[in-house]
């Protein structure tokens, strides 16, 4: 007798969303309110009271003078402006409310705010730390180490643009345009500026221009943005402004970012913390429409909290949490309409360890749901201030499971099963359900994270999370670059570049009396 053939079903696997890839079917993101409506809408009128009231101190001179022609009105010190209500009203409403962060390709684009309601990654930056991810050791961040970064930060999936860190092995005064152009030639995702001098910027720019191609191909696809930040409380310095100027004339958006720490440059509460960042990222919105109109604009308030016992900041402990997510309820669709940025990844111990596993789930977790658009901080620790490529792999496999968790549920009589559930009979299951069958594929599914029992677990000599990550980083720091970088000959003009900026920079603080601090 013929064996009968077994009839088969076969499911495709969905593609897993990522920071490049949208998750289907859209659904409406689970919301955190951190305040209520009428708290945070408290918040934003003290804000504009502040500004017009107070004002804020702009000390870069053409700057202050276009501010006066634009409606501001002298406050009460020299270099204190006072920005009227409706000025700002103005420029929030001016304010461009999408932004493409542009790759090299099209394919690395991240265009926010994303069509699935999601969010995207980036990598930790100002970090002067690393921890070398084969011997855990800990050491100064290298100027070489960012090319680890770079490639490690070209296979995390979750990450949508790369951050530069503070490297030694350079001139401090020029580290940041060395950080760029060895970033933007191993990278082929967008990359952020961080400007450490006034002079710096200028160069920063050009650096960024070969690389897209010309100014023309750079203002038609921005492949890097600029961090412009105050000074808190309620200061702008000229490095700040000019980068915000230069940025708009060359077409990067700009993130306004804003670092109050309370107890410090902020009131010691939750509530005033935010009242700082939002009047002055509202102030650099100002700033941005007369200064550089139609230039993007993307609020990131980056809140720290004084630990009142030893004066250490903090950006992951209850407050810091709270005043991120209640700040980007203010700044977000919720509230005033703007992209929002900050940290989503990032804890305030010096290691990988339970504690960070533990703040920094926190901290994602709540500005997931408060509705964040980019979640920054991947790979850091120590608040901010180190780099750990590890941590950079689990924080992206953390980003995959948020993305999940933060993607709602359809509920409906077919994602409820219904038809089977109504007349389910008993000892009955649903293993062989044909709903089973159609959704099996679509669970999150980790990629270092574990979830063996424990007798395959001390079989396998107790490897966990942590050395997953660590193989996949080392694997990733090895592997070869992407298609589409800078050829050869471009990169020659950015080392070029890199050398008239040493020579320009280093060498006129070489001619004045005093040491050139990094400003």
């Amino acid at each position: 007798m013929a064996r009968r053939t077994r009839s088969r079903t076969t499911v495709t696997a969905p593609v897993p969303p990522t920071a490049f890839v949208q998750a289907t079917p859209v659904r409406p993101r689970p919301v955190l309110t951190m305040a209520p409506d009428t708290d945070a809408e408290r918040i934003t009128r003290r804000a504009f009271d502040l500004l017009a009231d107070h004002g804020v101190a702009v000390v870069h001179p053409g700057a202050h003078a276009a501010l006066l022609a634009a409606g501001a009105t002298p406050g009460g010190e020299a270099s204190r402006l006072r920005l009227p209500r409706d000025m700002v009203a103005e420029a929030l409403a001016a304010t461009p409310k999408t932004v493409t962060l542009c790759g090299k390709n099209p394919a690395r684009d991240v265009t926010l705010p994303r069509a699935d309601k999601g969010f995207v990654m980036r990598t930790g930056t100002g970090a002067h730390g690393f921890i070398e991810p084969s011997s855990r050791r800990y050491r100064n961040m290298d100027i070489a180490d960012v090319d680890s970064i770079a490639r490690l930060a070209n296979g995390l999936d979750q990450v949508g643009f790369v951050a530069h860190p503070f490297s030694y092995g350079v001139h401090e005064l020029t580290s940041d345009i060395h950080g760029v152009a060895r970033l933007i030639t191993q990278t082929d995702k967008h990359i952020w500026l961080q400007p450490y001098n006034i002079e710096n910027v200028e160069y920063l720019i050009r650096v960024v221009t070969l690389a897209a191609g010309g100014k023309a191909a750079l203002k038609a696809r921005p492949i890097a943005s600029t961090i412009m930040c105050s000074f808190s409380p309620l200061e702008f310095k000229v490095m700040d402004v000019e980068a915000l100027i230069q940025s708009g004339r060359a077409g990067l958006p700009v993130h306004a970012c804003s670092l109050p720490s309370a107890g410090g440059t902020a009131p010691l509460s939750v509530a005033g913390n935010v009242l700082m960042a939002v009047a002055e990222i509202l102030a650099m919105v100002t700033l941005g429409q007369v200064l550089a109109p139609g230039t993007p604009i993307i609020a990131t308030p980056l809140m720290f909290t004084l630990d009142m016992a030893t004066g250490q900041a903090l950006h992951a402990c209850p407050e810091s949490i709270q005043a991120k997510a209640l700040a980007v309820q203010v700044l977000g669709a919720r509230g005033l309409g703007l992209i929002t940025h900050t940290y989503g990844m990032g804890s305030d111990t010096p290691d990988s360890d339970r504690q960070s596993a533990s703040e920094r789930m926190a901290l994602g977790q709540a500005v997931a749901m408060a509705g964040v658009d980019i979640m920054g901080g991947v790979g850091q620790l120590e608040t901010a201030t180190v780099f750990c490529p590890v941590q950079a792999v689990l924080d992206d496999e953390a980003g995959g499971y948020l993305r999940g968790l933060t993607h709602s549920p359809e509920i409906s009589d077919a994602t409820m099963n219904w038809d089977q559930v109504r007349g389910i009979g008993i000892g009955a299951h649903f293993l062989d359900s044909p709903h089973t069958l159609a959704e099996c594929r679509s669970q999150f599914r980790p990629k270092v994270w574990q979830r063996q029992g424990r007798d395959d677990y001390d079989k396998g000599g107790r490897v966990g999370a942590w050395e997953a990550a660590r193989d996949k980083a080392l694997a990733l720091i090895a592997a070869d670059l992407p298609p589409g970088l800078p050829d050869a000959a471009t990169c020659r003009e950015i080392e070029q570049v890199v050398g008239a900026a040493d020579q320009d920079i280093i060498g006129k603080s070489q001619q004045v009396a005093g040491k050139r601090d990094v400003i």
